[in-house]
């Protein structure tokens, strides 16, 4: 992931996905944006960027929005597991250490916020893990919908519950039982 903040050309557009409309914001080097359209925060998320880079984005295409373009359509039928689009994703080290670990959880496998905690070094920052984790803004490709409640119940994913379920169906998603190994669904 790279992260230096310099004058960076922001290019936006929308990708039509199975479960709707997405807008994909990249510089010519990296995506730094993907979320459903729909969501309420999405204009708050790209204005943020916009000041991060001290760019206004335009809208339009570059090769990192059609990677990601490509890529979502494997992904989506169920030809792609991992994603290798370059990131871009500005945010404090703790959020940066969430979003690292989002990465790491494999597809088809799901993880509970209190494992990230632990897996950060500070089983107390659970609420801190889902804060950052919100905060996410590249959908699907840090795989923030692969985090659950301990439970195993869906929780907290800002594109929607009924979304997630979707996202994790999609990937044969497992999850941890109270009492061992399980599907979710």
């Amino acid at each position: 992931m790279i992260g230096e903040q310099n004058r960076m050309k922001l290019t936006t557009n929308y990708i039509e996905s199975p479960f709707g409309l997405m807008q994909v914001c990249a510089t010519e080097e990296a995506l730094t944006l993907l979320e459903f359209a729909d969501r309420s925060d999405v204009e708050k998320q790209v204005a943020s960027l916009q000041s991060f880079v001290e760019s206004k984005v335009e809208e339009g295409t570059n090769s990192i929005i059609e990677q990601t373009t490509l890529e979502l359509t494997e992904y989506f039928a169920g030809q792609r597991q991992q994603f290798s689009l370059p990131l871009f994703t500005p945010g404090t080290p703790f959020q940066q250490s969430v979003w690292h670990a989002l990465i790491e959880i494999p597809f088809g496998e799901t993880r509970s916020y209190g494992w990230l905690a632990h897996k950060l070094g500070d089983p107390k920052s659970v609420r801190a893990v889902a804060h950052a984790n919100g905060q996410n803004r590249i959908a699907i490709i840090i795989p923030c919908h692969r985090v659950i409640g301990a439970d195993g119940s869906l929780t907290g994913y800002a594109g929607g519950l009924e979304r997630k379920k979707k996202l994790l169906q999609l990937e044969g998603a497992t999850a941890p039982a109270p009492e061992g190994q399980g599907r979710l669904f």
